[in-house]
C-alpha cells in the first residue's frame, strides 16, 4: 500500500520491450537507500516489484495488463517518473489509501496558472470519472490530490508549487497521458451495495431513508 507522496523523481535508463511486456531499469537515489529486492515502488503510481538492485538503480517486469492499463508504455529513455515505496507500518499517512494499481489513463486537457498555483484539467473516461468527486481524492501519476472541480468529462486539481516542484506534474503538457487511480473505498462500498441490493433489497433510497 501507497499513500501518494512522492518520495523522489527518478529517470529510466532503460527499457527492454518484449512482445506484450517489458522490463525497465530506474535510475534513483534516495529510496535506494532502503530498498531490497521484492520490494514493492510505485513508479508513476504503478505497483511494481524490483527484481533487482544496483546502488542507484532498480529493475522492474512491467505485465501486458499493467501496460494496457497504464502510460508505462509510453516511457522513454530519459522520462522522468514518481517513485514511492510501500508505506512502512509505523510511517506517517500523508496522502490517502493509494493500492498502486491503475484504474486507467486520463489526458491532459488544459493547464492554468492561478497565482501562485497551477490547475490541471484531466479528461477521462466515464467508468473512471464516476467515481471522481468533488474534494475527494484521486492519485494522478502516483500523486495524492484533492479534486477541486468536476464536469460532465473532465475533472480539475489545483497544484501548490511544493507539489509540482517535487514531482513530475510540473513537467506535464497538454495532451499528456497521465496514470488514474480513483480512491479505493468508494469502488468497495459500490461493490458492496451491490452485493446488499441484491440479497436485501437495500437502495440508496433506503439509506437516505434511515439518516444514511
Amino acid at each position: 500500500m501507497f499513500t501518494g507522496i512522492i518520495e523522489e523523481v527518478g529517470k529510466i535508463q532503460g527499457i527492454q520491450k518484449r512482445a506484450g511486456s517489458g522490463v525497465l531499469s530506474v535510475q534513483a537515489s534516495e529510496i535506494m537507500q532502503d530498498i531490497h529486492l521484492g520490494d514493492s515502488i510505485a513508479v508513476n503510481g504503478v505497483c511494481l516489484t524490483a527484481a533487482s538492485i544496483s546502488p542507484n538503480s532498480f529493475t522492474a517486469d512491467v505485465m501486458h495488463e499493467t501496460l494496457n492499463r497504464s502510460s508505462l508504455g509510453s516511457l522513454r529513455i530519459g522520462s522522468s517518473v514518481n517513485l514511492e515505496r510501500a508505506m512502512p507500518a509505523n510511517g506517517r499517512f500523508g496522502g490517502h489509501i493509494v493500492s498502486g494499481h491503475i484504474d486507467g489513463t486520463g489526458k491532459v486537457s488544459d493547464i492554468r496558472r492561478d497565482d501562485n498555483a497551477v490547475w490541471y484539467t484531466i479528461k477521462t473516461p466515464l467508468p473512471i470519472l464516476r467515481y471522481i468527486i468533488e474534494k475527494g481524492s484521486i492519485a494522478i501519476d502516483g500523486i495524492s490530490l484533492t479534486v477541486a472541480k468536476v464536469s460532465k468529462e473532465s475533472f480539475s486539481v489545483s497544484i501548490i508549487p511544493h507539489t509540482a516542484s517535487l514531482t513530475t506534474l510540473s513537467s506535464r503538457r497538454v495532451g499528456d497521458s497521465v496514470n488514474l487511480e480513483n480512491d479505493c473505498i468508494v469502488k468497495y462500498v459500490e461493490r458492496l451495495m451491490g452485493k446488499e441490493a441484491q440479497n436485501n433489497n437495500i437502495t440508496a433510497g433506503f439509506l437516505a431513508k434511515h439518516g444514511f
